[in-house]
C-alpha cells in the first residue's frame, strides 16, 4: 500500500483550480497525487460546441499529465472502486491500495436514469463524456429519431446541438423549461427550439421506460429506440458506502470549508459535495476551486482554514448550436451571435488556463 499527504479524488473543475494555482503560486508541502479515470479531463461548456462540429475533441480537454508536473503532483490513471471514511483508504478499479493523511473528492455525478423494463430503447449518458461521445458516434452512422430526457442547460444544448442531425427530436421536461432561470431566457429558449424543429414537452416527467415506450406516469409520451440522458445529477455509490456522512441523495455533506461534516479530514467539491446554496453547476465547482486550493495548503501546513461562500447570481451562457449563445444574468436575458463568441472566448480561456 502506498501512503501519501494528501489524495486528490478525481479531475473535476475545482481539482484542475487546485492544480493550475499550485502550478504557478506554490505547492504545498508533502507528497500528492492526483486520482483520474483517465489522461484527460473533459470541459463539459465545449461538449455542445463539439457536437455541432464547432470544435475538435483536442480543444475540449485538459490534459492531465502536464498540469500534474507543472503542479509537481502524481498522476495516477485509474477508476476509485471504494473509499474507506475511517481508514482513509482508496481502493482503485486496478486492484491497487492508497491511504492518505487528507483526501479531497471532486469527482462528480452520474446522470439519472428512469427504471427500464426490455431493451428495445437504447440508453445513452452524456456522462462520462468519452463513453458518451463513443456511443454518439455508433449512433450516427444510423441517424434514428432521438428523444431527449433533461430541460436543463444541458438538454437544452445538446437538443439545439442535435437538431437537424437526427431526423425527429423530442425534449422532455420533469417541470418547467430551464426550472430556476429566468422566464426571459426560458421563452428565447423554446423559440430556438422551436424554430429548429424540436418537440418540446414540459411538465411531463418520465417515470419509467417499457420496451420502446417512454411513460410519464401510466401515460405513453414517445416511442422510439434512442435516449439521450441529460438529466438530473445522481450520486455515485461509493462515497456513502464510504461511511462518509451524505444527504439523502447521496452526496456528502460539506461545511462551508468545504470539509466533510463527519470526517474533517476528507474535503469535497463540485457536483458529489452537498452545501446549501451551491448548485450543481460548473460555475460553482470553479469558484470552490480557489478556496479548496487554500484550505487543503493550510490543512497540509496545520493553518486555520477559509469559508466558501457561494455566489447568489451567476452567468448562464447557453450555445445555440449556430455559433450564438443565450445568456442569463440577474433575470435579464438575451442572444445572438455577440454572446456565442463571449462564450467560445470564455470556454477556450478556461482550457487554456489550465494547459501548463
Amino acid at each position: 500500500m502506498s501512503d501519501y499527504d494528501l489524495l486528490l479524488l478525481g479531475a473535476g473543475h475545482a481539482h484542475l483550480g487546485v492544480l493550475r494555482r499550485w502550478a504557478l503560486v506554490e505547492r504545498p508541502p508533502g507528497r500528492i497525487a492526483l486520482l483520474s479515470p483517465g489522461p484527460q479531463a473533459w470541459y463539459s461548456g465545449m461538449l455542445p460546441g463539439l457536437l455541432a462540429g464547432r470544435h475538435a475533441a483536442a480543444d475540449c480537454q485538459v490534459e492531465l499529465l502536464a498540469l500534474c508536473r507543472a503542479a509537481k503532483v502524481e498522476l495516477i490513471i485509474s477508476p476509485v472502486q471504494s473509499l474507506s471514511a475511517a481508514q482513509q483508504q482508496v481502493q482503485l478499479a486496478d486492484g491497487r491500495s492508497l491511504k492518505a493523511r487528507w483526501l479531497s473528492l471532486n469527482v462528480g455525478a452520474q446522470i439519472a436514469t428512469p427504471p427500464q423494463q426490455g431493451d428495445a430503447m437504447q440508453l445513452l449518458a452524456v456522462k462520462p463524456f468519452a463513453d458518451f461521445l463513443a456511443g454518439w458516434q455508433q449512433w450516427q452512422a444510423v441517424p434514428q429519431p432521438l428523444a431527449i430526457l433533461g430541460g436543463g442547460a444541458a438538454g437544452v444544448e445538446l437538443a439545439l446541438a442535435l437538431a437537424g442531425q437526427v431526423p425527429q427530436l423530442a425534449l422532455f421536461c420533469a417541470g418547467h423549461l430551464l426550472d430556476g432561470l429566468s422566464s426571459g431566457l426560458r421563452l428565447r429558449a423554446l423559440g430556438h427550439l422551436r424554430q429548429r424543429g424540436v418537440w418540446v414537452r414540459e411538465d411531463c416527467p418520465i417515470s419509467r421506460i417499457e420496451n420502446d415506450c417512454l411513460l410519464s406516469g401510466d401515460e405513453p409520451v414517445w416511442r422510439g429506440r434512442r435516449l439521450l440522458l441529460a438529466s438530473g445529477a445522481k450520486a455515485f455509490a461509493w462515497p456513502a458506502h464510504s461511511g462518509l456522512g451524505c444527504d439523502e441523495q447521496g452526496f456528502v455533506l460539506v461545511a462551508p470549508t468545504l470539509q466533510s461534516y463527519t470526517h474533517p479530514t476528507i474535503f469535497a467539491a463540485g457536483d458529489c459535495a452537498s452545501l446549501a446554496g451551491a448548485r450543481k453547476s460548473g460555475v460553482y465547482a470553479v469558484r470552490q476551486g480557489p478556496v479548496l486550493a487554500a484550505n487543503l495548503g493550510a490543512a497540509l501546513r496545520g493553518l486555520p482554514l477559509k469559508r466558501y461562500r457561494p455566489q447568489r447570481h451567476s452567468l448562464a451562457l447557453l450555445a445555440t448550436g449556430d455559433g450564438g449563445a443565450l445568456l442569463d444574468w440577474y433575470g435579464h436575458s438575451a442572444g445572438g451571435q455577440l454572446y456565442g463568441r463571449w462564450k467560445d472566448w470564455l470556454d477556450k480561456g478556461f482550457i487554456r488556463r489550465h494547459s501548463l
